[in-house]
């Protein structure tokens, strides 16, 4: 079982992410941040991640913007953790998912190398709120998540919604989905999947 805990505790918050990377898509989820909670279950559904989160402290009265980015340094963490020398995974993976006049298409490369690429098209969302939950704040969350787990991260979306919840939505599907391809053991590969023989 590829299975982690990862703790991180400062000044601003104390986080625990606990990840099965093969399970069968249950979570618990308590950030402090309701959105991101629901996304984050999502994410775990569609990716068969078992999840769980805890959240001891955090500087919410200031704003929620340390706690996302925190909630994504984990969670990258612990995926990186729990992948170990990534031998027989997959590596790359992709995934599209639908909601209403939105449709967001995810690929992932578990390089080693992290980066984070996202486009953005749809006029207004960028201004859209949902529960105190804001456009940019779902990338820092995605950033952070991508540069701690060493993977490449690029998100397009195709239409236009000024609704956070339908942009966003999806995009948590489908990384879920386009993640769950690129973690999962390919029986033919008897080694790290990369020409150079490591992935760090």
């Amino acid at each position: 079982m590829r299975e982690a805990i990862k703790t991180r505790k400062s000044k601003e918050t104390d986080i625990t992410i606990k990840l099965n990377i093969d399970g069968s898509g249950t979570s618990k989820i308590n950030s402090g941040i309701g959105f991101l909670d629901h996304m984050l279950e999502l994410f775990a559904y569609w990716g068969n991640f078992d999840l769980e989160v805890t959240t001891k402290e955090a500087d919410l009265k200031v704003d929620i913007h340390h706690t996302n980015e925190d909630l994504g340094i984990v969670l990258g963490q612990v995926f990186k953790e729990a992948l170990g020398d990534k031998t027989g995974i997959n590596r790359n993976g992709f995934a599209s998912f639908p909601m209403e006049n939105v449709t967001a298409n995810v690929t992932v490369d578990i390089s080693g190398r992290g980066s984070f690429v996202w486009p953005l098209t749809g006029a207004g969302v960028r201004e859209a709120t949902k529960e105190g939950y804001e456009f940019e704040y779902a990338a820092h969350f995605f950033e952070a998540f991508s540069k701690n787990l060493g993977m490449n991260l690029n998100i397009a979306i195709s239409g236009s919604s000024p609704d956070l919840h339908t942009t966003l939505e999806p995009i948590f599907k489908a990384l879920g989905k386009a993640l769950d391809v690129a973690t999962q053991i390919d029986p033919r590969r008897k080694g790290i999947p990369s020409t150079k023989g490591v992935i760090d």
